[in-house]
């Protein structure tokens, strides 16, 4: 967590507004393994980082609430009684989202105001929308003294997702994000949303994120035409979700089900068995087999459910031969944003030198990097 960008915005609020607020911190999230399982009722393996969103609120004299986005110098005045989407809104979406579906819960918020920073990076897969939505429903249940369980405080959050941003989101990232646990992943089901904690001993090796800070177009709607999809084969073989289905009841209804659905379908089986491989690899503390298992997920992201894009493929190819490596693949929704490498110490600094260069070379364009660590979930702080 970075102090330092708590204690800005934190001054910035008290400037603007001459009002003590109080200050939330709502970390982003990586996936280690299980991409586009939550929406399937499956399993995935995700954690909160040490990267987030700076939610600094306070209580408002106005007639009106006002949010200021510090990273993009906007700011937002609303009316708590008029509340609708707004179209290519963003960020605002996100604000106006959580307010609206905690209304709607038969909850009364008082005009407040808010202004927020973050130093994930925005695209890169790990969940900024997620962490804003949880840092705003926190921070106003305990400035309201709302009484909403953290369980409902995810729910709030995805509401805002679906209603306001038309994203169709699951709820591994509200979930991650709100509960994550220090050095920790949380193996969690999807379908009764609850999760147990894995430490993890990388040893000698590190999560890298590699951005390549592009973000294409088709994200969300390809997202919710992936999650159509799903649904519509999961009522096809008259199952609840595909999280019911065994990868050899699936090859049996093979015939019955067009060769672009069943490449899609037979990723998400898939993906869920490797969740539970990769369990077992974190109990045996199994370095390589995680690896060979986070490679196993890309291809099939790229391959079968097809949200990768050139330049998340050419990340991933770069690291195949490199011996200090072992495992890396796309994260998040796809097209765009970060791969995730689990790579050993002595291998980053000449990695991230040669990749800076190919990538440059290839698409004209930088490719960023970040180092994470395990964090905790959506908290209050109290910056010094």
């Amino acid at each position: 967590m970075d102090n330092s960008r708590a204690i800005s915005v934190y001054q910035y609020f008290q400037q603007e507004f001459s009002t003590e607020p109080i200050v939330v911190f709502s970390p982003g999230r990586i996936n280690l393994i299980g991409e586009h399982t939550d929406y399937n009722d499956g399993f995935a393996f995700p954690a909160a980082v040490d990267k987030g969103i700076y939610m600094v609120i306070g209580r408002s004299n106005h007639t009106h609430s006002k949010a200021i986005a510090m990273d993009v110098s906007e700011d937002y005045e609303f009316f708590l009684n008029n509340i609708e989407p707004i179209q290519n809104g963003q960020w605002r979406n996100y604000i106006i989202g959580v307010v609206a579906e905690i209304q709607k819960a038969g909850l009364t918020i008082p005009n407040f105001n808010c202004a927020f920073s973050g130093d994930i990076p925005v695209g890169s897969g790990m969940s900024s929308s997620a962490a804003l939505e949880n840092s705003l429903v926190f921070a106003l249940n305990e400035l309201f003294k709302l009484g909403l369980s953290k369980n409902q405080m995810i729910y709030i959050s995805q509401k805002a997702e679906h209603n306001y941003a038309g994203v169709k989101c699951g709820i591994m990232d509200q979930y991650a994000s709100m509960f994550g646990q220090e050095n920790s992943a949380l193996l969690l089901d999807c379908r009764s949303v609850t999760s147990d904690a894995f430490e993890i001993d990388f040893k000698d090796y590190e999560l890298m994120l590699i951005n390549s800070n592009v973000k294409h177009a088709l994200t969300d709607t390809a997202y919710n035409d992936r999650r159509a999809i799903c649904e519509k084969i999961s009522d096809f073989l008259d199952v609840s979700a595909l999280r019911d289905i065994s990868i050899e009841a699936l090859e049996k209804s093979k015939k019955n089900i067009t060769s672009s659905d069943y490449q899609k379908v037979s990723y998400v089986v898939e993906e869920i068995d490797r969740v539970h491989q990769f369990k077992e690899a974190i109990a045996t503390n199994n370095l390589t087999k995680i690896g060979s298992l986070i490679y196993a997920s890309h291809e099939g992201l790229s391959d079968k459910y097809q949200v990768s894009c050139a330049e998340l493929d050419f990340l991933v190819d770069a690291t195949r031969d490199n011996q200090h490596i072992l495992g890396a693949r796309m994260m998040g929704g796809g097209f765009g944003g970060c791969t995730i490498n689990l790579i050993h110490k002595n291998g980053i600094e000449s990695f991230s030198k040669s990749i800076s260069s190919l990538y440059r070379d290839k698409f004209g364009k930088d490719c960023s990097m970040y180092h994470v660590k395990l964090s905790g979930g959506t908290r209050l702080i109290h910056p010094k």
